[in-house]
Order: C-alpha cells, then structure tokens, then sequence
C-alpha cells in the first residue's frame, strides 16, 4: 500500500509541474479571469432578461449583465480547464507511456491527472465565484461554486479526450473554444430563441448554466440540473481516462515502479 502512495504521489507532483509549465494558462486564470468576469457585468446592460430553470420547472428574471457574467465564467473556466488538461496530457504522453512501459503504476497516472483536474477545476471556481460576488450577491454562493466547477470539470474531461486524438495545441484550444461557445450561446436567451428549446438540456453546460442561475435567483437547488452535470463529468472524465489508456499502449510489466522524472 505504501508503495501505491508513493508513486500517486509522485505521479501527483509530476502533473502539477507539468501544470505549472504552462504559463499561458496560468497568466489567464490570474489576469484575465477577472478582467473578463468584472468588465463582462459591468458593459452589458442592466435590462431584465427571462429564463426558464428547466430543473426548478419555472421561469425567473435576470439582469441581462448578470446572465452574460455567468455565462462568461463557465466559458472562461470551461476554456481554461480544457485547455490545460489537454495541454498536459499530450505533452506528456510520451513521456507517461516510458514510464508505464518501465514498470511505473498505470492506476497511479490516472489517479493523479484525475486528482489535478478536480483540483483545478474546484480552484478556478472558487476564485471566480469570488469575483462575481465583488459584483453583486449570489442567493446560494455555493451552489454558484458547484455549478462552475461542474462546468470546468466537465471541459476539462474532454479536453483529455482531444489530447488522445489531437497532436497540436492550436487544434486543442480551437475545438475546445468551439465546442464550448455552441455550448453555452444556444442556452442565452439573449443570443438565440431556442434557448428554451427541449434539446438544450443534452448538451453538456446545461447543468451547470441551469444550476448557476438558480444559485443567482433561487433559494433552492434544482436537483434536476444536477444529475445531467454529474453524468457529463463522470462520462467525459470515464471516456478520457478511456482515452489515455488507450494512448499508453502498453500492458503494465511486472517489477518495481520507475522513478523516473520529467
């Protein structure tokens, strides 16, 4: 057991490294988090805007600038989840698949990227749930919370996912904004009219968009969101996982774990 400690947390300090080389990423969730979380609200007009809590089965009214900041914020931190975890497991994968091939723990790996992407995924929300509240206060600060890092988690799941099928970076980053931007515009009723549309709730914001507006308007949670964000999570998190065994191409030998660095 020790052992398995052991190279979990070596493979857990490997990843964040591997985080923390990416500076572009970094200097997004520091400076432009903000930037656009704040100035988003403050631009955007301040007239009320209807929309349907699917999960609560009714209606509430929202300040057009307060909708487009929650929208905002799940795309960023959705963007900036997906685009590290894609960005780490694909430079990392040759490196992985030396070690796996060299007797290190494939549980270990996956353990790890799982753990660094729930990490990351719950800081970026917290430190964005912040910023709204310098702006106006949330009815349920928590759930708003939950609801952003469901959204990151979800991305950042398949942004795993692109990393076993995708070798550039620019590709990566541009799917990701793609996938991410269809997401969430067809879900405002500010930018289209099937925004209440039955088919919204498939796709994969949809949880959490529903869920964040509640925790803005509401004082109750909308479970109904809930469950439709955690399969999302759980199913792009199963699926990369999928992915980046597949992308190992190795069976584990037997012997002692590497100890290897990157």
């Amino acid at each position: 057991m020790k052992r398995q400690w052991d190279c979990y947390a070596t493979a857990l300090r490997m990843t964040f490294v591997e985080h923390l080389r990416n500076r572009l990423a970094l200097v997004i969730v520091v400076l432009f988090i903000p930037v656009w979380t704040i100035l988003i609200y403050v631009l955007s007009l301040e007239i009320p805007l209807p929309f349907h809590v699917r999960a609560a089965g009714r209606s509430v009214t929202v300040p057009a600038n307060v909708l487009n900041q929650i929208g905002g914020a799940l795309q960023i931190l959705a963007l900036i989840t997906g685009f590290m975890m894609f960005v780490t497991t694909m430079r990392s994968a040759s490196f992985d698949r030396r070690l796996v091939r060299s007797g290190f723990p494939q549980l270990c790996l996956i353990a790890a990227k799982l753990t660094a992407l729930a990490v990351v995924a719950v800081s970026v929300a917290l430190y964005a749930t912040g910023l709204i509240c310098l702006t106006h206060r949330p009815a349920q600060p928590l759930l708003l919370a939950a609801a952003l890092a469901g959204g990151a988690l979800i991305y950042g799941g398949i942004g795993i996912v692109l990393a076993a099928v995708l070798t550039s970076d620019l590709a990566g980053m541009f799917l990701v904004i793609v996938i991410c931007s269809a997401d969430l515009a067809l879900q405002s009723p500010l930018a289209t009219t099937a925004a209440g549309s039955v088919l919204v709730r498939y796709l994969p914001d949809f949880g959490p968009m529903q869920s964040a507006v509640a925790a803005i308007a509401l004082d109750t949670v909308p479970w109904h969101a809930v469950a439709p964000a955690a399969c999302w999570a759980l199913g792009t998190a199963a699926l990369g996982v999928s992915a980046f065994v597949s992308r190992r191409g190795a069976h584990q030998p037997a012997g002692a774990p590497a100890t290897a660095r990157p």
